[in-house]
């Protein structure tokens, strides 16, 4: 059996390194792995490769970024030509990007079968690009991999359900249950940063409802200013956010802003932060993955588990002293002891589902 694997953005790297450490223990099958290029930098790419274990891409299409029709264009019709050439038995996306639509869009043409980890996830926003992606592959897809029930639920109101629907878990947590001690022992950020177990905020921004947005963006780079006067924050910056950042001229005052980190660092830093400020949404689940209270600075969430826990809160950044009050409010916070996201086995359970009946 061959399996065609489509990633190009972080979260798709962490996901599908638990997945891809399953499929490389069964003889017989063969998993081609296909890189984008949807994030380019090699502080957002090779090193999760490295650090992960993920056999390096047989294909890297060095894409980029574009506009979201020129990026995914270019993505369909390089995805096309791979498929063509390797004729697999599945095409596996992950997620919500425009790396995952291309690929289920490309697979479905072709009649190559589709599996979405990470299916049924809405925010019902639809001027977000991800809520999009994420319809139009469930939509194209042969298996659907859902993490939740409520992500059940949804596939059901819009008329998928049966048996081409699995119930299993989250493949990031089975990711954090492997890596959280080998992060602990590994990455040394704590203390090349100076900064102590539960005496900072971590913070991640790169959402384009956030960055394209100017007011929302420099609300959210002047909020977290003004909470550095209690508590320090650190920013990895995301390399579009940084650039717009600089086009507007916003000032990052005491602001730790650092270059984006890698795999192992981040989840240290997502451990040893007293709150986790943020608008991506697998560093919401990291953040209750290592039971660390999270603001997300957004309208909505697709993970409205978290908000309903006690362990996530939705903030809207408005305003400078929204964002100040919103995060500085949640200091100290923490949600109902709950078990979300499975046990820890979802890629096993998708394993079996693609190999077929014994």
């Amino acid at each position: 059996m061959k399996i065609l694997t489509v990633v190009g953005a972080r979260p798709q790297f962490i996901k599908a390194s638990a997945l891809s450490s399953a499929l490389g223990a069964v003889p017989g099958i063969q998993e081609v792995l296909v890189h984008t290029g949807q994030h380019y930098d090699a502080n957002m790419s090779d090193v999760f490769f490295e650090e992960l274990g993920i056999p390096a891409p047989a294909y890297h299409l060095g894409i980029g970024s574009a506009t979201h029709g020129v990026q995914t264009g270019e993505m369909l019709g390089a995805i096309e030509k791979v498929i063509q050439e390797e004729r697999p038995d599945w095409l596996l996306v992950y997620g919500d990007t425009n790396s995952t639509v291309a690929g289920a869009l490309a697979a479905s043409k072709l009649h190559v079968p589709v599996a979405h980890v990470e299916a049924g996830l809405r925010s019902f926003n639809k001027k977000m690009p991800e809520e999009i992606n994420r319809i139009l592959t469930d939509h194209v897809s042969d298996a659907l991999f859902v993490p939740t029930s409520s992500a059940a639920e949804h596939l059901r109101r819009e008329g998928i359900f049966g048996p081409q629907v699995h119930l299993v878990g989250d493949v990031m947590y089975d990711v954090a249950l492997n890596m959280a001690e080998r992060a602990r022992e590994r990455s040394p950020v704590l203390g090349d940063l100076g900064l102590t177990e539960g005496g900072y905020i971590l913070s991640t921004v790169h959402r384009a409802e956030n960055t394209d947005q100017p007011e929302r963006l420099r609300a959210i780079i002047e909020g977290l200013r003004a909470v550095t006067r209690q508590t320090p924050v650190v920013l990895p910056l995301h390399p579009r956010t940084k650039r717009i950042a600089l086009e507007m001229g916003l000032e990052f005052g005491d602001i730790r802003v650092v270059a984006p980190v890698g795999y192992l660092d981040m989840v240290r830093l997502e451990q040893g932060a007293a709150l986790i400020a943020t608008d991506s949404g697998g560093v919401q689940k990291e953040a209750y993955f290592y039971r660390v209270p999270c603001v997300t600075l957004r309208d909505e969430t697709e993970w409205t588990e978290l908000l309903e826990a006690g362990w996530n809160t939705l903030l809207t950044p408005a305003s400078a002293e929204q964002v100040e009050g919103g995060i500085v409010s949640r200091l100290g916070q923490r949600g109902q002891d709950v078990a979300l996201y499975g046990t820890g086995d979802a890629a096993r359970q998708i394993l079996q589902v693609l190999r077929g009946p014994a």
